[in-house]
This record gives C-alpha cells, sequence and structure tokens, in this order.
C-alpha cells in the first residue's frame, strides 16, 4: 500500500499559490473530458462562517475553483447537505454563508443534497440510508471538510464529512444508533477522488458548532481518508482511539499498521497543538451515554418530540442544556454595504488577506461596484474594528455574541 499526503503551511496571502501547487501535485486524478461534472463537498453544518472555526473556508473553496476554471473545467458544483436542524427550519446555510454568492463570482454552481435523489445504501441493524445520487455520479469528487472536535464523534474530519451526503433529515437520523459504523457505510460507497482538509482555522473544545477556533494555518491533501483522519488526531494531540471513525476503522482493518508508520515517519512536530477535548454539558453527556442513547433516539424521533424542537421555547431549553449546538434564528442579515472608517484603519492589510474574492481593500469597499459578497470576512478580522456594517445583522448577531472577539485577536 503506497501512501502519501501534503501538510500545507500557509499564511492567508499565499492560500491560492498554495492550493494550486498543491493540486498539481494530484494531476491524475483529474478528467481529460473538461465537460466532466465536478463536485466539491466543504463542511458547511451551520450558519457560522469560517473564521469561527465552523465550516469551510471561502478562501479554500474560491482556490479550488479558481484552479479547476484555469484547467478548462466548466462543470463545477458545490454541494452540500446541510445540517438537519437547519434543513428542519428551512434555513438555507449555504446562502448565508454567502457561498452562492462567491460560487456565482466564479462560474461555480451550487446543490442543496438534503433535495437530492436519495439511492440507498446498507446501514446497521438492516436499515437503508438514502445517499445523494449526485455524489455517486460525480466524475471528480472533491471532500474539504474542517479539521474540528466533534462531541460524538471526538473529530470531524474527511470521514465524518460525508454525513452531508445524505439526503434530508430522515437519513441522517438514521445514522445515530451506530454512528461510527454508519459513516464507515457511507465512505463505503461514497469514495471522494481526494481530500484537502481546511485547517486554517480549525476547532477545539465543544465542536461541531460550539467549539474554539483555533489558527492553524494548515491545509492538508490527500487520496485516503483514513490516513489523512489520523493524522489530524495526531495534530490535535488526540488518542486515535477516542475518535469513534478510527476506532471502527482499526476493528474492522481499514485503519492499518501501515497507516501508523506512515504517521510515526512524518516530522510533525511543530504542526502539533493540544486541542481541548469536546466535552458536553451533563445532560448532553447524560443522554449520549450509550447505555442511553437508543432510548433518548427513540423519543428524539417521535413527532411530538420534533415539534416541541420546532418551537422557539423548545429550542431554547435544548441549547441552554447543551443538548442542541445550534442556534436557528430566523432573521436573515441584510447588508446594504460595507464602508471605512479612515482615522481607525492602520492598512494593516488583513482585510485584503482574508477577503475571498481578491476585492481591492481597504480602498476597494468604497467602491459601489467591488462585487463584494458581503461574507463578512474583513469585518471579522479587522483589529481597529474600521470596518463598518450597513444594515440589519440578523442572524450573524449570534455569531458576533459568541466569537466576535476571539476571532479578531487569532486572525
Amino acid at each position: 500500500m503506497q501512501l502519501r499526503l501534503d501538510i500545507i503551511t500557509t499564511t492567508p496571502k499565499q492560500i491560492r499559490e498554495k492550493i494550486f501547487s498543491t493540486l498539481d501535485n494530484y494531476k491524475e486524478i483529474f478528467p481529460a473530458s473538461k465537460e466532466a461534472r465536478i463536485l466539491i463537498k466543504p463542511n458547511l453544518n451551520a450558519n457560522m462562517n469560517a473564521l469561527t472555526g465552523n465550516t469551510t473556508d471561502l478562501r479554500l473553496l474560491a482556490s479550488v475553483i479558481m484552479y479547476l476554471k484555469d484547467k478548462g473545467y466548466k462543470d463545477i458544483s458545490i454541494a452540500e447537505g446541510t445540517n438537519s436542524g437547519y434543513y428542519r427550519n428551512k434555513i438555507s446555510v449555504i446562502t448565508r454563508l454567502r457561498v452562492d454568492a462567491m460560487a456565482k463570482r466564479f462560474g461555480a454552481k451550487v446543490k442543496d443534497l438534503n433535495y437530492s435523489e436519495p439511492v440507498f445504501i446498507p446501514f446497521e441493524d438492516g436499515v437503508k440510508g438514502g445517499i445523494a445520487k449526485d455524489c455517486l455520479e460525480a466524475d471528480l469528487l472533491i471532500n474539504i471538510p474542517k479539521l474540528k472536535t466533534h462531541f460524538e464523534a471526538g473529530m470531524s474530519v474527511c470521514l465524518k464529512n460525508l454525513m452531508g451526503c445524505l439526503v434530508g433529515q430522515e437519513n441522517k437520523k438514521k445514522t445515530h444508533k451506530s454512528l461510527a459504523r454508519n459513516i464507515l457505510h457511507i465512505n463505503e460507497h461514497i469514495k471522494p477522488n481526494l481530500h484537502i482538509v481546511d485547517g486554517l482555522i480549525a476547532m477545539e473544545g465543544l465542536g461541531p458548532t460550539r467549539g474554539t477556533p483555533v489558527n492553524m494555518g494548515l491545509i492538508i491533501a490527500g487520496v485516503d481518508p483514513f490516513l489523512i483522519d489520523l493524522l489530524c488526531a495526531e495534530l490535535a494531540m488526540f488518542d486515535h482511539k477516542k475518535v469513534t471513525t478510527l476506532r471502527m476503522a482499526e476493528v474492522l482493518g481499514l485503519l492499518k499498521k501501515e497507516h501508523h508508520d506512515f504517521i510515526k515517519s512524518l516530522n510533525i512536530d511543530g504542526h502539533k497543538r493540544k486541542f481541548l477535548s469536546p466535552r458536553g454539558s451533563l445532560a448532553a453527556r447524560f443522554i449520549h451515554s450509550p447505555k442511553r442513547q437508543k432510548y433518548f433516539l427513540a423519543i428524539r424521533n417521535t413527532k411530538v418530540f420534533n415539534y416541541l424542537c420546532s418551537t422557539k421555547i423548545g429550542g431554547k431549553i435544548l441549547f441552554k442544556t447543551g443538548l442542541r449546538q445550534d442556534v436557528f434564528i430566523e432573521d436573515e442579515m441584510s447588508c446594504k454595504g460595507l464602508s471605512i472608517d479612515w482615522e481607525k484603519c492602520t492598512r494593516c492589510g488583513k482585510c485584503a488577506d482574508y477577503c475571498p474574492i481578491d476585492i481591492n481593500l481597504p480602498d476597494g469597499l468604497d467602491n459601489e461596484g467591488n462585487s463584494c459578497i458581503h461574507c463578512l470576512y474583513c469585518f471579522m478580522v479587522c483589529p481597529e474594528k474600521a470596518i463598518i456594517f450597513k444594515g440589519e445583522f440578523g442572524f450573524v448577531s449570534e455569531q458576533l455574541r459568541q466569537y466576535d472577539d476571539i476571532v479578531r485577536k487569532i486572525a
């Protein structure tokens, strides 16, 4: 078994250059036909943007699309079946994260896999789970997960990210009776040609949504998801046996001695950082105990419980007790533009470094025809708070409440 991967260290200015040179190392995976269907699968589990450690960075997605366009490929889609709670509440995470605006800017499409045609595959205990046909029919599938901790799985990287290929809430719910094994079932049927891990700003602690962002400045690329996930556990200084997908993969013989030997041969001490563990609330730990979870799942899947979860008071109780990580806010952001307070601006250049679409910042914000997609990356990283938001924050208010100070600090 020949193993390989690429560990790329990067500054915000170098992301595009590093992605282009890395993808050149994987020329053998790219289809000969420029009409080939290319699907990019990010992690868009919540409406919290990438700088909080939650979701795949738009700068990374834009760089991959630009590379593919530069090589002449025409049919490029970003595809994700976002978190079932957002799906249930009819909230478009793809739109809120400005993924659709960014994709349009570079000539790509978006697909919500929650509404794809399902193809049913075997799960544990005779259950059938519906995965998106789009993922099976793609000529090239690129998986771009986020490096982060996960309360139930330990960590969420390449293997776990394919949960977003399940169609709708009804199929995502089926995984939880045997989460790790069912994730591996998905990976048996959906096999990305390439994995590119977003470790630019990762997440530690109570992931996948309520953790703490960590500036790692890393991109990891390769074709073997078991090898990459094992590397990510090593980088986060996690015992791989506490990552449920890796533990199960080892039991099944999918994670082999060769994987461990390869990771041990790498000189990665300079990249390691001890991640805080994803320790949940007392209520969450009680319910998610393997001894009790099956009873909770039986209640969770009832119509009455789902109705209570959909109410505002029910949602607040679940969030306060730690049984739910997300806050499903109906109010959309209404951005009427961004401008610069020149008395505060020091021209540090961070706004330009973090812009996914390469607007000439900060000067370009005063130009109404600047093609700004209102992702708010520049707004969130400005250390002097010199970028002025015009409009209503809506759902972004919760993001700013949790992460505003820390994002400005670590960026």
